[in-house]
């Protein structure tokens, strides 16, 4: 889309905000459930979409896009009243009589720039939040998944309120000219360094920015654990979407009490899940790009390949590759490594993980396998991370009632269900005043008696 059209979409965003036809429940609702009918009708096209852009199986899309999505939608129209309800405030004896509430009000309008590893739950989840909100949005889906992109277009202007949805095609061009525009709100999802980028623009005109970004989760598996639960949940959240997940354990920590055994459980539970060779199987995805692909196999020198190993440049694959033998000092580990590498390193004692943690501070994640109460308690008190997961995997961010974002590196402000929803609002304050009685008390001049006599009030009532 060229510049100047962008200008006229937002032109005409903005004057159907101002005439305040997103404002209402109606309006909301009735997006919602376009966007669950889009969902709906569009399913099959949806999955072969995400399958030609990176070969995603139709069971894994169902799961982890439009069954999540379509899970926003239903939460946010089964609590949409409740949210939009003003918050009634208490009010102080010598203010009465009146009325004090907090009401959540949209934005104005807010551009949502999605991922192209979930290209679908990254665009369209904010977007529940944003519509519910009552904002008008601009979408800018990710040129990476180009297919997904255009059935998002189409679906959006078939489905959704034209006057008040936009989604916008294109590259780094089509970004930049976005960026340079003033929003009321920035949503982004994707990479520290061009959250960094955004977070600079934005600036410069005072726009608020929901930055979700990614870093290294750890997984710690201590004593005395499911070795074999373990393993099976390890393995299947790290090459879900092959490894390409924000939130997927970027590396294991293993108790060395344990390493020896839960490595063949490791390799056990990749043939259980993805067969002998897992290029043929039909539930493991391929790496976006040639230029992703490169990335990652300069990645898979440091120390011993002890599974997986196999890749195909023209294919776009990498097999589930479990590494060991490695050093925190090695590549593999100063970087996120957002595809199929699993390194396994070992500890002797919580703290020794802790500090190996503590060099890729504010994870987006933290995964923890034990049955003791008072490691978890440890964990939980000394690292900082967005979401804290425990004897499992991802399922932090799957449930639509948990707010779902990180903090300091990993990005800040929070979205899903409620959150979401505050997201894209702000709590306005509302007091209406009585004009009666209007005591003479309150106005100046204010003599030692009288300043005394207001003092005790206030101090008296003032809760």
């Amino acid at each position: 889309m060229h510049p100047d059209m962008i200008q006229e979409k937002l032109a005409e965003l903005r004057r159907t905000f101002a005439s305040q036809k997103t404002a209402g429940y109606s309006w909301r609702r009735s997006q919602l459930l376009a966007l669950q009918r889009f969902l709906a009708e569009r399913e099959n096209d949806l999955a072969e979409a995400v399958r030609m852009d990176f070969g995603k199986s139709p069971a894994e899309m169902f799961f982890t896009e439009t069954a999540f999505v379509g899970g926003e939608v239903r939460h946010a129209l089964r609590n949409l009243r409740k949210w939009m309800k003003p918050d009634r405030a208490r009010i102080p004896l010598h203010y009465r009589f009146g009325r004090a509430r907090a009401e959540a009000c949209p934005l104005g309008v807010v551009l949502v720039i999605g991922a192209w590893n979930y290209p679908v739950n990254t665009c369209l989840a904010p977007l529940v939040s944003a519509l519910a909100a009552g904002n008008c949005v601009v979408l800018k889906p990710s040129e990476q998944a180009p297919h997904t992109s255009r059935l998002l277009a189409e679906g959006i202007a078939n489905y959704l309120d034209d006057s008040a949805v936009e989604v916008v095609q294109g590259g780094a061009e089509e970004a930049r000219a976005l960026l340079r525009e003033r929003f009321d709100c920035i949503f982004y999802t994707g990479s520290r360094r061009v959250g960094r980028e955004i977070m600079q623009t934005a600036s410069g005109t005072l726009t608020p920015v929901i930055l979700e970004l990614g870093g290294k989760c750890p997984c710690i598996v201590e004593k005395n654990t499911n070795l074999r639960a373990a393993a099976r949940r390890i393995v299947w959240a790290k090459f879900l979407n092959a490894g390409q997940t924000c939130i997927a354990p970027d590396y294991v920590l293993a108790h060395r009490d344990v390493a020896d055994e839960l490595l063949p459980e490791l390799k056990k539970a990749i043939g259980t899940l993805y067969g002998p060779d897992p290029e043929r199987s039909a539930d493991y995805a391929r790496i976006v790009s040639h230029r992703h692909f490169d990335r990652l196999e300069s990645l898979m020198h440091a120390g011993n390949i002890a599974a997986g190993g196999e890749r195909d440049r023209n294919d776009r694959y990498i097999a589930p590759t479990i590494l060991t033998d490695i050093s925190p000092d090695d590549p593999v580990m100063k970087e996120e490594i957002f595809g199929p590498l699993l390194p396994v390193l070992t500890y002797g004692t919580i703290n020794e993980a802790l500090s190996i943690v503590s060099r890729n501070p504010d994870p987006l994640a933290v995964y923890l396998f034990t049955p003791d109460k008072a490691v978890t308690e440890k964990v939980k008190g000394s690292v900082r991370s967005g979401g804290l997961c425990i004897n499992d995997l991802l399922f932090q961010s799957a449930i639509h009632g948990l707010p779902f974002g990180g903090t300091g590196l990993s990005g800040f402000g929070r979205y899903h269900g409620r959150a979401g929803f505050d997201a894209f609002s702000y709590r306005r304050s509302v007091f209406h005043h009585s004009i009666f009685p209007d005591p003479s008390l309150r106005y100046p001049p204010y003599g030692p008696a009288k300043f005394g006599f207001l003092r005790k009030i206030v101090e008296m009532f003032d809760t």
